[in-house]
């Protein structure tokens, strides 16, 4: 397997890598993963496989727990954003209504991206990825449009990004919001798309890469978002992503 370096930054709601993958990075296997995924190629070629066939593009879009493949090479700019967000929200509208995996007309983002792929070897700040991140999903997303989450939701989300360990009844409870166990699990699977168990593996590998991000060993990652090993870390890593962890060398 080739190994890929990468810089990464991952914020609230939405995080941003630009990796320079080899030839082997192509390889990955069939992977799904809770967040909207815009991959735009710049450098080298990019395709993706999804429920509905290939999609090959410059630019590529795929749905939030859409199962899907990467054949690719060069450089690479990931942009994931939460779909419980606004502006998620306004992407899943507009993107996915025929297809889980769509190509872009977007070659107005790459002036955006530019200035990370010449400076990608010098290395990236991260409020710099943040920034440039942030700037491609408000062009994507205009005057951050979107359906509004239901306001129960975020107070539950943002308690469970700081106490892992809870559950979601004792997160709901914790934000005032007292339900029975059922419409609790109900509500959380309607706007989240997930069951909570699936989610909360998603928070922590999410926390692991954040860590990750800031400098920090992978087996390190591992433990401060809760993983079990760093076996236990690379088995999600791969399920979600469709490559092993340690292809990534960070930057």
């Amino acid at each position: 397997m080739t190994r890929g370096r990468a810089k990464l930054a991952i914020s609230q709601g939405l995080s941003l890598w630009v990796l320079e993958a080899g030839d082997g990075f192509g390889d990955a296997d069939v992977h799904a993963h809770h967040a909207i995924q815009i991959t735009l190629c710049l450098t080298g070629a990019l395709s993706l496989i999804g429920r509905d066939g290939r999609v090959e593009a410059q630019t590529i879009a795929v749905a939030p727990d859409a199962p899907h493949r990467i054949v690719a090479h060069g450089m690479l700019l990931f942009l994931f954003v939460e779909p419980e967000s606004r502006a998620g929200r306004a992407l899943c509208a507009r993107l996915f209504a025929q297809r889980d995996v769509v190509a872009l007309d977007a070659a107005h983002l790459f002036a955006l991206a530019a200035p990370l792929r010449e400076a990608f070897s010098a290395g990236l700040p991260t409020a710099v990825l943040l920034a440039t991140g942030q700037d491609l999903l408000d062009t994507l997303v205009p005057g951050g449009e979107g359906a509004a989450p239901d306001p129960r939701l975020p107070p539950i989300l943002a308690h469970l990004a700081d106490h892992p360990d809870d559950t979601l009844v004792r997160a709901a409870a914790a934000t005032g919001l007292f339900l029975s166990p059922s419409r609790l699990r109900h509500l959380f699977v309607e706007q989240t798309g997930l069951p909570f168990k699936t989610y909360m593996v998603w928070l922590r590998l999410v926390r692991a890469l954040q860590v990750y991000a800031q400098g920090q060993s992978l087996t390190e990652a591992a433990h401060a978002a809760g993983f079990a090993d760093s076996a236990h870390f690379s088995r999600v890593f791969r399920r979600t992503f469709g490559q092993p962890a340690t292809t990534l060398t960070r930057l």
